[in-house]
């Protein structure tokens, strides 16, 4: 079981609905006119002379004998609408997914009515282009896991059953291989995967270190076996002799990195490429991957026709006779796998989640290493797997400190319990819930030792009935003999019928010797089972009563040899030597042949009473263990249940105790003498790290995921798994995040679509003459062209506005002229535009040079302070790494350049780094963009104001009205642009707080290559001396050289940032004169574009109104689903 902390949450189901255009799929560069079929709301009929026109076949329609109306203009059009409408914001079932897809719906509906309107200028239609193109892009956002864990915590199987499907592979893949692993979720039914091969140069690379691995200090080839996965030679062996199984051991040393590659061209015809894997199911799947991810090694020790293992791993029987089969000699490509990359319908991905299973071990190669790196720079959160068992250590809670509260924490194998250490560990015997299981427990075992003795009892009586049974059948069988030899005059020599009857007080005193016998002692059953109830004894001797006494007391007296043989002669010696013996005749024997027939019937219905109830007593005892059973199972899952929470409440006080340590060392650096450890810098109680605690075996035997594995071992119900939860959590990770871009995309909508209906409305009552000083000193680039359009041209079908590239009016090419901005008489461009980039880009500038300073006052001298104390620490730190591990172990490290579990470059880097941790932090969780969105707001503020001063009296009130609308949009444009400046910064400072360890690495270089190339007796010591020697030499270079490069790339990142700032205020100018432009730009009076445009304000209207339901249907949800 899987221990992880997380929050649950329940979204409600949203209605399915039907969308004519996949959501979240851009149309934007489509050939043909945008004219998608309604599926929520219908045209009517009166609008298939429109679909006609428009390519798509109403299907009540005969497209040849269709003749369109003479006046087509005075139909009432309805055009379709992409999203459903709604009444009432009562009516909306809120989730981010479904208001995301709504979002981009009306998107798609708006830009299909744009398509038919003519607009006025260039300029507007490449803002109006990229505006939506923003809002298409702005899909589903993913929220990114990491799934770390050493080997054989469990991940495969924690991943397999929060995706509650076989897809992970949890065989094949050695763990020597470290392979990444993503999973993103897909809407199709299928699973598809992408297998990326090494490079040819990834794999020379990492094939010399492997040799290298393989070659001992004398140069001869080491011994190891392909069982030996511990040591870095065992590990080296298992990947070559996998890639290339014909090259025996002792050719290895003799064959160059070269030579290897030439050996096989198929395997050099594989690396660099990517295979693509698509299955129905994860069986097909398992078979599709399997040759990917197999050794050969696997099938050592398995059936020389087929290998069989589990139907839940990667893994499957195969026959030697399929394709699929390997022979002896193929290679194996595992090795040489880069990355996976598996797209499946998990619902516990659909709303964004995407894990990545990080191998906890050391690779070899430095792509593969290089790709797990990045991926835990650029997760979100970090899930940290530990067997529950282990997951209370202080190594593991060290572990947790890094990473601080991206983290959560799962615990594995909670089903592996011993109920008498938790309950003594815990102290919970006195549990309620305890003390009933186990009461349960000791009434079952009571019941169980009493049915024991009831089903023994019956399988004794059951063999003495069948013992006189057969006993009397022979008998009745010589009787039919004696009476078949009497009626044909025959002699015969009876057995057991020499005796005849005896007189009738003989037999009296025979029955009356049996009774006295049994009272005296009784059947040896009997003695057993006195306690039992009287209704289910069976009386042996039953039988004995329907047949007459004296023959079955001869029958007796001619088997018996115990005890009651000596007692029934002795007490009938004396009574039955005189008397006569009976005469053997038809009769009598007819007689004895009745009573034998009598007691057998009577015999059988005693055997079926005593099967019977021995079968009874089996049903009972096999319902009494499964009683049992379920209460061992409820006592396991208990106990479970109690460690689980106590593990829980450990890690996370261990975690607060840990964060308040690195609190207060920050503050005691920060400020040593007014340090106060006694003071909390935050409220520890509040923070709550999340902790799982999971069981993904029991979860797939209980579910049936898993054919064949056996009844759960721990837990009954599905929900004690901990795996529902972990699944609720992946939707509650991206909640926060889903919600925030569904906001996001709907006040852009919504301002964009303002903007849309103010330009579509016009400004009526406007003289021409106001209009044209406007435009004369405002307008950037003129209008193209005439604006009018030619209904009988051949695009008649396209947008007015968009070629088929969808980039240029369709109605008239722009002339060179038409694209000239406009100059003042200083030929200095004129405009909104240019004025606006021209001040934007002088504060931009100033931002720039404003953050460099910043850069070089908050951490140059702290750069140079961390270095003189890496270099200080190095040489010490050097020697003391070298005597910690095995010799093999560091010259290991020495051949991978300081990487290798360990990482030698990270640690010479952290006096550095812990340096200047502090005023990093404090610097770039500043706002460092403050000042120059207030300049860019004062800048835009100023030039509208210039705007309304220039207007015409007439046109002040309306100029005023417009400049607020166009200061809404700027604002609104302004805080995306700093928004996404932030996150790259962001981005770019955690790049270059991460380039210290691999500018060590590549300064060490040479020293690293040096000191293996020491070998011999005694080359331990001169390796270590060696490279000793080096660091002494080379370290006030390699950190000083750090410094440098740390406070270049610094001011790199400020001049990029500067670049994608000047690029983003450009378009924001644009869209500023855009929104002003509807003061002097026309509108034409076709009547075609009058439709279009009463058409584009309906559509807008209904829009606005359904984006404002929508807003308090996700206030409603907020309320009742917390963020995480």
């Amino acid at each position: 079981m899987t221990m992880m902390m997380t929050t649950g949450m329940q979204h409600k189901p949203e209605p399915e609905e039907m969308h004519a255009i996949p959501p979240f799929e851009s149309t934007r560069h489509n050939s043909t006119h945008l004219t998608p079929t309604p599926t929520i709301k219908a045209e009517s009929s009166d609008s298939k002379p429109v679909l006609s026109d428009r390519g798509i076949t109403s299907p009540s329609t005969d497209v040849k004998n269709f003749k369109p109306e003479p006046e087509p203009h005075e139909q009432t059009v309805h055009e379709p609408v992409l999203y459903q409408l709604y009444d009432s914001a009562d009516n909306i079932s809120y989730t981010p997914e479904a208001a995301l897809r709504v979002g981009l719906d009306m998107v798609k509906t708006l830009e299909a009515r744009i398509n038919k309107l003519e607009l006025g200028s260039t300029l507007r239609e490449d803002v109006w282009l990229r505006e939506m193109d923003n809002l298409l892009s702005q899909g589903a956002p993913t929220t990114m896991i990491a799934v770390c864990g050493a080997t054989r915590a469990g991940k495969s199987s924690i991943l397999n059953a929060i995706l509650d499907d076989n897809i992970v592979p949890t065989s094949g893949m050695r763990a020597c291989t470290a392979v990444v692993t993503e999973i993103t979720y897909h809407a199709a039914r299928t699973i598809n995967a992408d297998v990326s091969f090494l490079s040819e140069a990834e794999w020379r690379a990492e094939l010399a270190v492997l040799l290298n691995d393989l070659v001992d200090e004398d140069g001869n080839f080491k011994c190891t076996t392909s069982t030996d996965l511990r040591s870095d030679s065992g590990v080296a062996w298992h990947k070559v002799h996998a890639v290339y199984p014909s090259i025996a051991q002792e050719q290895l040393i003799r064959l160059t990195v070269d030579q290897i590659l030439a050996r096989d061209e198929n395997i050099a015809k594989v690396l660099g490429t990517t295979k693509q894997i698509s299955a129905k199911n994860s069986r097909k799947f398992a078979q599709k991957i399997v040759k990917y991810i197999d050794s050969n090694d696997q099938k050592r020790g398995s059936k020389k026709d087929k290998t069989t293992v589990s139907d839940g791993s990667l893994m499957l029987t195969k026959d030697k006779n399929e394709e699929t089969k390997k022979t002896d000699h193929s290679p194996a490509l595992w090795p040489l796998i880069r990355q996976v990359n598996v797209r499946c319908n998990a619902q516990a991905l659909s709303t964004g989640a995407v894990l990545v299973d990080l191998p906890g071990v050391a690779d070899a190669n430095v792509a593969r290493s290089s790709i797990a790196k990045d991926y835990m720079k650029k997760c979100d959160c970090i899930w940290i797997l530990a067997p529950i068992t282990r997951a209370v250590d202080d190594k593991t809670a060290r572990d947790l400190l890094g990473e601080a509260f991206r983290l959560q924490l799962m615990t594995s194998k909670c089903d592996d319990i011993s109920c008498s250490e938790v309950i003594s560990a815990l102290g919970v015997k006195d549990n309620p819930e305890l003390e009933e299981i186990e009461g349960r427990i000791k009434q079952y075992k009571y019941e169980t030792a009493d049915l024991k003795k009831k089903k023994t009892y019956a399988e004794s009586s059951m063999k003495a009935i069948e013992k006189q049974l057969a006993d009397v059948r022979a008998f009745l069988a010589e009787c039919e003999q004696h009476k078949a030899a009497l009626e044909n005059g025959e002699t015969f020599g009876p057995k057991l019928t020499l005796m005849a009857y005896k007189k009738v007080q003989s037999v009296d005193d025979c029955k009356k010797r049996k009774n006295a016998r049994r009272g005296k002692s009784g059947t040896p059953k009997r003695h057993k089972t006195e306690d039992d109830d009287d209704d289910d004894d069976i009386e042996m001797d039953d039988i004995d009563d329907d047949l007459s006494d004296d023959y079955m007391d001869d029958r007796d007296g001619g088997s018996d040899q115990g005890d009651e043989e000596e007692e029934d002669d002795s007490h009938g010696e004396g009574d039955t030597q005189d008397e006569p013996e009976e005469e053997v005749t038809v009769e009598v024997l007819q007689k004895k042949i009745g009573e034998a027939d009598e007691a057998i019937k009577v015999g059988n219905e005693q055997l079926n009473n005593a099967s019977k109830a021995r079968n009874d007593a089996g049903d009972a005892l096999n319902n009494l263990q499964k009683k049992v059973t379920n209460a061992q199972r409820d006592k396991n899952a208990l106990c479970s249940l109690k460690r689980s929470e106590f593990s829980r409440n450990v890690l996370k006080e261990d975690f607060r105790v840990g964060l308040k340590d690195l609190d207060d060392a920050a503050a005691e650096e920060r400020n040593p003498h007014s340090f106060d450890p006694t003071q909390n810098l935050r409220n520890y109680d509040e923070i709550d790290l999340p902790v799982f605690t999971c069981s993904s075996r029991d979860y797939v035997r209980i579910t049936g995921q898993v054919k064949g594995d056996g009844d759960p071992s721990c837990f009954s119900n599905v929900e004690d798994t901990g795996i529902p939860s972990l699944r609720q959590w992946c939707h509650q990770l991206t909640f926060s995040s889903r919600s925030r871009a569904a906001k996001e995309l709907h006040t852009h909508l919504k301002t964009f679509a303002n903007s849309v209906r103010v330009y579509v409305d016009g400004i009526d009552d406007v003289k021409i003459a106001e209009r044209e000083i406007l435009r004369e000193k405002w307008e950037s680039t003129p209008q193209g062209g005439d604006g009018k359009y030619d209904s009988d041209s051949e695009d008649e079908g396209m947008p007015y506005w968009r070629s088929t590239r969808g980039f240029l009016r369709a109605y008239r090419i722009p002339t060179y002229q038409d694209l000239m901005p406009r100059m003042d008489a200083h030929s200095e461009p004129k405009g909104v535009t240019p004025r606006l980039v021209k001040e934007f880009g002088a504060h931009v500038e100033k931002c720039v040079l404003d953050l460099q300073v910043l850069f070089r006052d908050g951490l140059e001298d702290k750069c140079q302070v961390g270095a003189a104390n890496a270099a200080g620490a190095a040489v010490q730190h050097v020697d003391e790494f070298a005597e910690s591990m095995h010799w093999g172990t560091y010259r290991a490290i020495l051949r991978r350049h300081g990487s290798w579990g360990r990482d030698l470059n990270v640690e010479l880097a952290t006096p550095f780094t812990r340096n200047i941790a502090s005023s990093w932090s404090t610097l770039f969780e500043s706002d460092l963009f403050a000042s120059l969105s207030d300049a860019i707001t004062t800048c835009i503020s100023k030039l509208i104001t210039d705007v309304e001063t220039s207007a015409a009296p007439g046109l002040k009130d309306r100029v005023h009205a417009q400049s607020l609308v166009s200061q809404e949009e700027a604002r609104h444009a302004l805080g995306q642009t700093m928004e996404v400046v932030k996150e790259a910064l962001g981005r770019e400072q955690k790049e270059i707080s991460r380039c210290l360890a691999p500018h060590i690495q590549n300064e060490l270089m040479d020293g690293y290559d040096l000191a293996v190339e020491e070998r011999g007796r005694g080359s331990v010591a001169r390796q270590k001396a060696v490279f000793h020697n080096y660091i002494n030499d080379h370290k006030q270079d390699v950190f000083n050289g750090g410094a440098e490069v740390l406070m270049g790339r610094l001011s790199t990142a400020a001049e990029t940032i500067g670049k994608a700032l000047n690029k983003s205020l450009r378009e924001l100018a644009e869209k500023i004169e855009v929104s002003l432009a509807v003061l002097w730009e026309g509108t034409q009076d076709a009547p075609d574009q009058n439709r279009a445009r009463l058409q584009i304000t309906k559509s807008v209207s209904e829009l606005l109104d359904q984006l404002v339901m929508w807003s308090k249907a996700a206030e409603k949800a907020s309320l009742v689903t917390p963020a995480p």
